[in-house]
């Protein structure tokens, strides 16, 4: 196997560009407007590029990765997730890694791959939490995301609800973030959900979002979901 950089970085490039698919490059593209350079490789492909890298020097793989592509920076937050390294480890890249993601796509896919959450759940909460606090939409998108994928327990689900009462971030992805987790956790936990949403305060796009998405949820049933129209604030506007 090649060991210069520049050899290396070509080879992961070239990989990239054989598994790439005009059709469905178009059809990405369609889903993540203003996203550039989508070569468009499908997400089983790439994560089993990424578990390839993963098993070697990933440390050294995850840096000759550039930013050239959609793909390129997909696939260094799936190296990431696939790693088998010490916790200190995967937190320092995932905090260098995080600044790079500009779509909901690499959030949310690199997000449920990290599943070095589950086994650290508490380093990771702490970790998120300085995340939820930050200027950046798509980071404070993936401290959200991260939380309705990992924290949605019986250990954290009080702690979830303040959390996301605090997010005050005006971003389009980070409201959409925040409806969908106040959703889930309408589908693990209605009761206290419930008593939630009669007492917050989200903005009124992002809680009529949550109901909305709550009465999208084939887990509710359909006398519930008519309660849930009935709470509509109707002065709800986009912000």
């Amino acid at each position: 196997m090649p060991t210069a950089s520049g050899k290396k970085n070509n080879s992961i490039k070239e990989q990239l560009s054989l598994l790439a698919d005009p059709a469905y490059r178009d059809f990405s593209s369609s889903l993540l407007p203003g996203t550039d350079h989508i070569l468009g490789v499908r997400l089983p492909a790439l994560r089993k590029l990424a578990k390839k890298l993963a098993k070697e020097n990933w440390t050294q793989n995850l840096s000759l990765c550039t930013e050239d592509s959609f793909e390129e920076i997909m696939l260094q937050g799936f190296i990431i997730g696939y790693a088998k390294a010490p916790l200190h480890e995967i937190l320092e890249q995932t905090a260098a890694f995080i600044p790079k993601i500009d779509n909901w796509s690499v959030c949310d896919s690199f997000c449920i791959t990290m599943k070095a959450a589950k086994q650290y759940p508490e380093d990771f909460w702490e970790f998120l939490q300085p995340c939820l606090e930050n200027s950046g939409e798509f980071i404070v998108r993936f401290a959200v995301v991260m939380l309705l994928d990992y924290f949605i327990t019986g250990e954290y689900i009080d702690r979830i609800y303040p959390v996301l009462d605090r997010i005050k971030h005006q971003g389009y992805y980070v409201k959409m973030a925040v409806a969908w987790a106040v959703s889930m956790c309408y589908v693990q936990f209605p009761e206290k959900t419930m008593a939630y949403l009669r007492n917050n305060t989200l903005d009124d796009f992002t809680y009529n979002k949550s109901l909305q998405k709550i009465t999208e949820s084939l887990c509710v049933d359909s006398e519930t979901k008519k309660k849930i129209r009935a709470m509509k604030r109707s002065t709800a506007r986009p912000e």
